[in-house]
């Protein structure tokens, strides 16, 4: 079994995160507050609780680098924590929303522009510079610290996205976001904030620009993630589909591949090419690229064999198609892969975020899962001799 740890720490949370050395994790317990444990002689503890947002707290992020906390909330605020003494201290950011902040989460990168020179020499910490916060407004909100005022502020990513936006990714260049929706799209804009963001050349583009807009799936669209290098995509949809874009710009290449059972929530890349799904089925899924690039199903993570397929990567369908990828913009479908098995090994209920523990290199070796069961599962890819191979 991969699973090494579960912690039965709610009866529901919505979403967690980790401080950065691990020592630390901070869940919603499906309300309006924020729970803070610290492990204690192999049992957690609760240390802190946050104590402002009025409505559900539907995201969180924990910065590696600033050790800050943000939080969005169907208050239609933002929070930005900062650890003082023994105090968690709230900074709200006004993101100037009249529906609810449903995502949220920091850049990347740290304070590289000139416009901070001034506080870095002053400051041994690089914090990251920015966050996303998607919204039930249309809107995706990017926001960042003005120095000389002293505050957060958001500018609005508009007009662009039909219905909510149900989650952001940042690519590793702190540039470009991407969101997904339930309107059935992907989009990808530039968040390029003069100021903030080191200029370029070879990358100019306006704040709020869209790059590209992926019209993949018929259903709404979730838990979008970029690849460690920033060259591949990945989302899922409602209707039991994982979708994978290379090439991400005006002539993008994409896969899809169908399962039979309920649908992702979000996922996560392990590697370059493995990525971790979770989702209603209750237990994390791996996917998996060959070397043509091809995606497809391998199996429940747990699970010594998930479908009756000769292939090594489990569908027979992606074996026999496999040379059509490429062909065609936006065209691949591994379509009807098998993949019913008993619900649920460690959770209960649906699994609705993934988040790394451990990395080596670019390849994440640990990650954990929080569900609406209330549990945190923590897993090990180091015990899944046959993901492991695929991960050299």
């Amino acid at each position: 079994m991969a699973v090494t740890a579960v912690h039965q720490l709610a009866q529901c949370i919505t979403c967690h995160a980790w401080s950065a050395d691990r020592s630390m994790v901070a869940l919603c317990p499906n309300n309006s507050e924020v729970h803070i444990y610290r492990l204690v002689e192999d049992k957690w503890e609760k240390v802190h609780v946050l104590q402002k947002h009025d409505q559900i707290i539907s995201g969180i992020d924990w910065g590696a680098r600033s050790n800050k906390i943000v939080t969005a909330s169907h208050d239609r605020n933002s929070y930005v924590w900062n650890l003082e003494r023994s105090e968690w201290v709230p900074t709200l950011v006004i993101l100037r929303l009249n529906r609810a902040a449903l995502c949220v989460q920091w850049s990347p990168k740290g304070l590289r522009s000139l416009y901070f020179i001034a506080y870095i020499l002053n400051s041994s910490v690089l914090a990251e510079n920015k966050f996303a916060v998607g919204s039930g407004a249309k809107t995706v909100c990017i926001c960042y610290y003005e120095q000389e005022n002293n505050w957060w502020v958001s500018k609005l990513i508009r007009k662009r996205h039909d219905s909510s936006v149900t989650s952001v990714s940042w690519h590793p260049d702190n540039i470009l976001v991407a969101s997904t929706s339930t309107d059935g799209k992907c989009r990808i804009f530039s968040t390029f904030i003069k100021g903030v963001d080191a200029r370029d050349p070879k990358k100019e583009s306006r704040f709020g620009e869209l790059i590209v807009q992926l019209d993949l799936s018929s259903s709404w669209t979730f838990g979008v993630k970029w690849s460690p290098s920033g060259n591949t995509l990945a989302y899922v949809g409602h209707n039991s589909v994982i979708y994978f874009v290379d090439d991400v710009g005006p002539s993008p290449l994409a896969q899809n591949v169908v399962f039979r059972d309920l649908p992702l929530r979000d996922v996560l890349f392990v590697s370059e090419k493995m990525v971790i799904g979770v989702g209603y089925d209750c237990i994390p899924m791996v996917f998996a690229a060959d070397e043509r690039g091809i995606w497809s199903f391998i199996r429940y993570l747990g699970e010594r064999k998930a479908v009756s397929s000769g292939s090594r990567y489990g569908s027979q369908f992606s074996e026999a198609f496999g040379k059509f990828y490429g062909q065609a913009k936006l065209g691949v479908s591994n379509d009807a892969v098998e993949t019913s098995r008993t619900r649920g090994v460690v959770h209960e209920n649906c699994i609705n975020s993934i988040i790394p523990l451990s990395r080596q290199g670019t390849q994440i070796r640990r990650f954990s899962t929080s569900g609406l069961d209330g549990k945190i599962v923590m897993w090990d890819l180091e015990t899944e001799q046959d993901l492991l191979e695929l991960l050299v």
